[in-house]
């Protein structure tokens, strides 16, 4: 069984001839491919069918690209949206990306273009649904660990597992890190180092103890503060809301950072 035959593609479009041409390039990919010859049906469709991605036309009679996008995105919000434009209509297709789009392609794009579009647009919403699913499951674990006697299963659960300050919550058997619901793309020594200020909230740490603590070796202090400062400014732009007016991870000139418990 061809693995692209598990996703369904809808395509959206009033020119019988674009729809006919996409469904017949999706399908020799092994792509399920539907299609709909306007937006009203378009919608239709997802009220009743699941679908991975959709090709959508930016100009229909009816409902256009953008207000099937916008619709779209409480009818199904897990679909993909890739945009259909011509180049007379480029700035349009750019908003609809800020509405809720994916990507978007302009036409007539040849068959390359058309499969890396869709393979890129099925990249992203396998990696959006993992991160929900481990958001979802780091939760459910943290709520357990709060129930008096529920117990949480497995090797290695327990009160230690998890830290939680502020709406930042870490996993630290699993190495996942989120913050006010969003996953956060961490590197291992990102990761150690949010972890190590947030066992010790409040607490101003130098940063030869941070290089000591997050990578296992020891350095003079003027190393210390150049290396720990990268990594700061790089957590920073990962998790604070305004990494230039952090609000987490706060510097205390000439002795150190700390994880703060309040906001500043």
């Amino acid at each position: 069984m061809d693995a692209n035959s598990s996703f369904h593609i809808l395509i959206v479009d009033d020119e019988s001839a674009m729809r006919a041409t996409l469904s017949e390039i999706l399908g020799g990919e092994g792509y399920r491919a539907s299609a709909a010859e306007s937006g009203e049906a378009a919608l239709d469709i997802l009220r009743e069918t699941p679908i991975d991605l959709m090709l959508l036309d930016l100009k229909m009679a009816g409902l256009d690209g953008l207000q099937v996008t916008e619709t779209a995105q409480s009818i199904s919000p897990d679909t993909v949206i890739v945009m259909l434009t011509a180049h007379g209509t480029l700035e349009s297709a750019i908003t609809a990306m800020r509405r809720g789009a994916h990507d978007y392609l302009l036409k007539p794009a040849s068959v390359p273009e058309i499969l890396a579009a869709v393979e890129r647009g099925l990249r992203h919403r396998a990696q959006a649904l993992k991160q929900r699913d481990l958001i979802t499951l780091m939760q459910r674990a943290i709520q357990e660990l709060q129930v008096p006697g529920s117990g949480v299963g497995g090797e290695g659960a327990g009160p230690d597992r998890f830290l939680q300050i502020r709406g930042v919550s870490l996993d630290l058997q699993r190495h996942v890190a989120t913050a006010n619901g969003k996953l956060l793309d961490l590197t291992l020594t990102e990761f150690k180092l949010l972890a190590y200020l947030m066992q010790h909230p409040d607490q101003v740490i130098a940063p030869r103890e941070l290089v000591s603590a997050v990578q296992g070796y020891e350095a003079d202090e003027h190393e210390a503060r150049a290396i720990i400062r990268v990594h700061v400014r790089r957590l920073r732009q990962k998790m604070e809301p305004d990494p230039d007016n952090p609000e987490y991870v706060l510097n205390v000139r000439g002795v150190g950072y700390l994880f703060a418990t309040t906001p500043p």
